[in-house]
């Protein structure tokens, strides 16, 4: 039996939006250097505040809707291998740790945002089509990132 399959199932509806946004900074960057993970951090904290400026946006207006929102963060869609991960995780993880730390920073105002307003990324290993023509504001770690998309 390995250990994933030890550690009770969460479902994210009932974590709270720090737990929420350490799960995804996990999924999505847990391979990056602090940087890196906190850029990614900053992305989902500059989706919130875009939406906010707005009074809404369809990605959502808080940090549970935006990392949740389906077909946005990889690491939550149904068929990502690293979802079941995020629902059983090893709170002992040292990446996950990291995460944690980062994202209790996040979401009270003391994290610096180091990609000038980004509000996507991607790696260099993939060419999304919303990608194409537009000009990069940073690259940190394995990821591109970019704002005024769309």
């Amino acid at each position: 039996m390995t250990d994933l399959m030890t550690r009770p199932i969460v479902e994210p509806e009932t974590l709270p939006d720090a737990e929420i946004l350490a799960r995804t900074l996990y999924g999505e960057a847990r391979g990056e250097d602090l940087a890196g993970i906190e850029a990614v951090a900053s992305v989902i904290l500059n989706r919130v505040a875009f939406a906010r400026k707005r009074g809404r946006y369809w990605w959502g207006n808080d940090i549970r809707s935006v990392c949740l929102k389906p077909g946005q963060f990889s690491c939550w869609n149904a068929n990502d291998p690293n979802r079941k991960k995020l629902l059983a995780i090893n709170p002992r993880d040292p990446a996950y740790r990291l995460c944690k730390r980062i994202a209790k920073r996040a979401v009270t105002g003391a994290l610096a945002d180091q990609t000038d307003g980004a509000t996507h990324y991607h790696t260099h290993a993939v060419d999304p089509y919303w990608a194409r023509g537009q000009v990069p504001v940073a690259e940190i770690g394995h990821h591109i990132f970019y704002k005024n998309i769309g």
